[in-house]
């Protein structure tokens, strides 16, 4: 870029480019969102058939194209925004040095070059001439790295005053301060323009009509440049609160963003916004879906550069007189060199897509939107997921759930279909009410029941994200209502366990724990091992709010197993009578199966905890009373 081309440069035309790309991206999360949800559930709710089925397949395909235009318009958006700024940076120093080349009576050149006039003391009955002077740009630090050149540019600047000091013309000096102002100028216009010209160039999509895992893949690159050379711009945004803080700093935080920093937010760090606790569940929702598809399409694209797994992959080889059944050694080799990265990934996919199916699904059976509060492929060593059924930002009625033993992103279906079967049944319970479920797997469960899950360290680790969690859901329901919804607490297995460390866990905001309580109405422990404590009272929990239910089968093992590990505080556990909880009346058959349908009807269990969550407990049978 030369002095000319910014002197005409008008930085108002990137930003109003940037407001069209912003547009069409808004409008595209607005037909994602049509697509994804609100049509697929009235397509569902009025028509059935093969015909009604391949539309929906038409239309989640269409819904993709959508949010990769949203995610791409948006890092165009951002990129275009950073780009305005420098440039109205690098105009603001080129008009001041003009206006001051004006003020001293001296002329710019169209190559940028200042003239000066005749001045200083006369000589020999003659001022000293005047002349012309072109500049040169200093160089600037860049981030955290020093500029090579500074020692070379200060030897320079010494060089100029000490040229300035002993020329005749007093001009001379201020000539060649002007002149390297405006080189400076024209010089970090430049380099704002080199950066950001590829950037996006890139950010140009394929010419066809399917958005591939690879697109989804190259956008977490395009992300990523994006986002390294925005640092400038976006070190102008005030962050967030430290990581930990209370989540009602968060959401003020986030109310006092104007609507394109929260853009430029969204667009960089999805990952961050999604997991910051008390913003709204919509700008999770959104920010998530991003990171998923982004690490599926990343995820995918490792997978498939793998080598096919041989077959077959055993064979039978005969030693003398028998005939063993051997792994072999194509097999052998391709796992030792492929196995354990291959399992990790198919793993980690199987989560996601069960993550996307839950979107497919809106609609069926009634089930609401979906939202992705948190998600992240490898956080606590299994993954990360959390995942609404409705908003709880605007529900009436609210059931965290948290799953226990064994659970990772990869056996998430369970624990989902888990959620939906509370949703379904609670709705029924509550019409004309809003519900929203939601599946919380944010902590590092335990993987054996035998060695790890008699262990208290895995529920005292998951205790302060949960807190946070519950503190973030009711700061954004606050936020969004004025008011806290009826809100229940329901722990399966080990997941009760972890709600008993997170029930005595003390906050950094907080003064004291019991002073604090947590931020829920009624709390359900199923298939409990314990909860670490004698009595419901000893956690800060209401006994007639505190509710527990066992099953038959497999579940006498884990009771069982709880009085005798140590979860149970000497030896009680939540459907023990001294605990001091209404014990509700349980069907299930096993450990597992408290979220059954017999025959197309709801199990007992199933409708107990549904009667809970909605607030009725005139409901719920028992088998005793809490006193």
């Amino acid at each position: 870029m030369d002095y000319a081309t910014l002197k005409a440069l008008k930085p108002s035309e990137f930003t109003e480019a940037a407001d069209g790309y912003q547009s069409v991206s808004a409008m595209a999360d607005h037909a994602y969102g049509s697509a994804e949800g609100q049509i697929t559930a009235r397509l569902r709710a009025g028509l059935a058939g093969k015909a009604v089925e391949e539309a929906l397949v038409q239309l989640r395909g269409l819904a993709q194209n959508f949010h990769y235009t949203q995610v791409e318009c948006g890092l165009a958006a951002t990129s275009l925004n950073a780009l305005a700024a420098s440039f109205t940076e690098a105009k603001r120093k080129l008009d001041a040095a003009v206006s001051d080349a004006e003020a001293q009576k001296f002329s710019v050149g169209a190559d940028g070059s200042v003239s000066f006039p005749p001045g200083g003391t006369e000589k020999d009955g003659k001022l000293p001439e005047g002349g012309t002077v072109s500049g040169s740009a200093k160089g600037k630090p860049s981030g955290n790295v020093i500029d090579p050149t500074r020692d070379a540019n200060d030897l320079s600047a010494a060089l100029e005053r000490q040229a300035a000091n002993i020329h005749p013309n007093p001009n001379f000096g201020k000539a060649v301060e002007i002149a390297n102002r405006i080189a400076q100028a024209v010089a970090e216009a430049t380099e704002a323009d080199t950066q950001w010209a590829p950037r996006l160039r890139k950010l140009k999509a394929d010419d066809d009509l399917k958005v591939s895992e690879s697109d989804w893949a190259d956008v977490q690159g395009d992300s990523a440049a994006v986002s390294s050379g925005a640092k400038d711009y976006l070190s102008h945004i005030k962050p967030p609160p430290p990581q930990g803080s209370d989540p009602r700093l968060n959401a003020e935080w986030w109310k006092g963003l104007s609507e394109e920093e929260r853009e430029a937010y969204i667009t960089l760090q999805p990952a961050s916004v999604g997991a910051l606790n008390g913003l709204p569940a919509d700008v999770r929702d959104s920010a998530n879906r991003t990171v998923l598809a982004e690490t599926h399409g990343a995820y995918k694209t490792e997978l498939n550069a793998i080598p096919g797994e041989p077959k077959p992959k055993y064979h039978h080889v005969q030693h003398g007189r028998t005939w063993t059944r051997e792994k072999t050694d194509e097999w052998s080799a391709w796992n030792d060199k492929h196995g354990e990265r291959y399992a990790h990934l198919k793993d980690r996919l199987e989560g996601m897509e069960t993550i996307q199916n839950r979107f497919n699904a809106t609609g069926e059976r009634g089930l609401p939107e979906a939202y992705l509060l948190g998600f992240d492929a490898e956080a606590n060593n299994d993954g990360r997921v959390i995942l609404a059924n409705g908003n709880p930002d605007t529900a009436d009625h609210t059931a965290v759930f948290v799953p226990g033993t064994k659970t990772t992103l990869g056996t998430i279906s369970d624990e989902a279909a888990k959620s939906d079967a509370l949703w379904r049944e609670s709705s029924a319970l509550a019409p004309g009410q809003s519900v929203s479920t939601i599946t919380w797997f944010d902590y590092d469960a335990p993987n054996t029941i035998l060695t790890e899950a008699p262990h208290d360290k895995w529920a005292e680790q998951g205790a302060p994200t949960l807190r946070q969690f519950l503190d973030g859901n009711q700061a954004a329901h606050q936020a969004a209502t004025g008011d806290t919804a009826h809100t229940t607490l329901i722990g399966h297995s080990y997941g009760t366990t972890l709600i008993g460390d997170t029930a005595k866990y003390r906050s950094p905001y907080a003064d004291t724990w019991w002073s604090n309580p947590l931020p829920v109405d009624d709390v359900i422990a199923v298939g409990s091992p314990g909860m670490q404590a004698d009595h419901a009272a000893d956690l800060g929990f209401k006994p007639k709010h505190t509710w527990a239910m066992e099953g038959g089968g497999d579940d006498n093992f884990v009771t069982w197993g709880g009085r005798n590990s140590g979860l149970g505080d000497n030896r009680v556990i939540p459907t023990d009578e001294e605990f001091g909880a209404n014990k509700m009346h349980s069907d299930s058959p096993g450990h597992g199966n408290f979220w059954d349908e017999v025959d197309g009807r709801p199990s007992v269990s199933l409708t107990n905890q549904a009667a809970v969550i909605v607030g009725r407990p005139d409901r719920v049978e028992l088998d005793w009373e809490a006193h």
